[in-house]
């Protein structure tokens, strides 16, 4: 009878409090939208107790508490349990007594995602129901480059990536213009989001999209290839070692003038800084005043004479000045007194003396000059 009374029982509790609503597989949500969370129960004549609901997020360690989201108890609602759920999470309907405990997410994050428990309780009756929620995050706009020298004959690499996204990832590109084909060098990788053209052609040019996706969203980004022929390396060789050998010339023709201007300069220095001998000036007024003293002796002496002793005196004279020209005379003699100082010879009586002698000319002196023209 005891064994009969217990079965009894269970099979009470068993047919009393009732989650109704049917299993559902994994929420996928994109962030920012609103979830409901779905959770129907019903109620025997056998549940007598106060209704309790409670909405926790469990925790995904065994070290760790659950975390109550929100209550209802004692015919009220508690809704500021969970700090970063605050003013984002409420009941379906405003009395859930009516056997409807789902609740609405809203503004969801990323930090959302997890394992949901809708537990219910109403003496004797117990029931709890268990989903998940997976918050996504869209793909960000997805920036397209390029990698390698977009030049006929290179390789290059078109990449595609985001800064934002929930993976799995998958990165789609196709070819927007002309004949919309990619280049049949091309290898594409959807999970990295490259493509990768050996040998590139200019054909290849043109623009290309890149699509970026996952299951709560997708963006794209435009690309624009110009591919250009190869470049005369031959040419850009020899403009080079032209410009280098011009700058190399340049630099020698300036150091070949600052060196002779500065030799100039030294040199210019040693001239000025050389010092030169003083020359006694000739006294050559005082030489001529003496010379032309004697000369008018001479001449009046020579002007008594007759004409048969005219040819001696006119070679003793000769002989007389040729002796006193080849002497130099020395300072000394130029300071002696007008008497002592020997008459220089004449140029002109030197050169045309017998000559003169046979026309039947008196003989006449000249006085001598030194360099700069002064009599002496």
């Amino acid at each position: 009878l005891k064994v009969r009374s217990e079965s009894f029982f269970f099979r009470c509790l068993v047919s009393a409090l009732e989650i109704t609503s049917s299993p559902t597989a994994p929420l996928e949500k994109a962030s920012g939208q609103s979830v409901k969370l779905d959770c129907q129960f019903s109620l025997t004549s056998s549940d007598t107790g106060p209704l309790d609901i409670e909405w926790s997020l469990l925790a995904s360690d065994n070290q760790i508490n659950d975390q109550v989201v929100i209550l209802y108890s004692g015919d009220r609602v508690y809704e500021d349990y969970y700090e970063p759920m605050k003013g984002r999470v409420h009941f379906n309907t405003p009395d859930p007594k009516s056997g409807d405990a789902s609740i609405n997410l809203t503004g969801l994050k990323s930090t959302d995602t997890g394992t949901y428990q809708c537990k219910v309780k109403k003496a004797p009756g117990i029931a709890s129901k268990k989903m998940q929620l997976i918050v996504m995050v869209r793909p960000s706009k997805p920036k397209c480059t390029t990698e390698g020298t977009l030049e006929e004959g290179k390789d290059i690499v078109m990449r595609c990536s985001t800064t934002e996204g929930t993976k799995p990832m998958q990165y789609k590109w196709e070819k927007t213009s002309d004949s919309k084909l990619l280049p049949s060098s091309s290898v594409m990788d959807p999970v990295a989001g490259t493509i990768n053209v050996k040998n590139v052609s200019t054909s290849a040019s043109g623009s290309y999209r890149c699509v970026a996706s996952n299951r709560v969203g997708s963006e794209e980004c435009v690309l624009y290839l110009h591919v250009t022929p190869p470049h005369n390396t031959g040419g850009i060789l020899a403009g080079s070692i032209i410009a280098v050998l011009l700058i190399l010339l340049l630099l020698a023709i300036i150091l070949y003038c600052f060196f002779r201007a500065r030799k100039n300069k030294k040199y210019e220095k040693e001239i000025c800084n050389e010092i030169k001998e003083d020359v006694p000036p000739p006294k050559s007024r005082v030489s001529s005043a003496r010379s032309f003293s004697q000369m008018g002796s001479q001449r009046s002496s020579v002007g008594s004479m007759s004409p048969s002793n005219l040819h001696d005196y006119t070679l003793k004279s000769q002989y007389s000045m040729k002796s006193q020209y080849d002497k130099i005379p020395s300072t000394e003699e130029y300071d002696r007194p007008p008497s002592q100082v020997p008459l220089p010879p004449p140029t002109a009586a030197r050169m045309a003396g017998p000559n003169l002698t046979r026309m039947g000319a008196i003989p006449v002196m000249t006085p001598a000059q030194n360099r700069d023209g002064s009599i002496v």
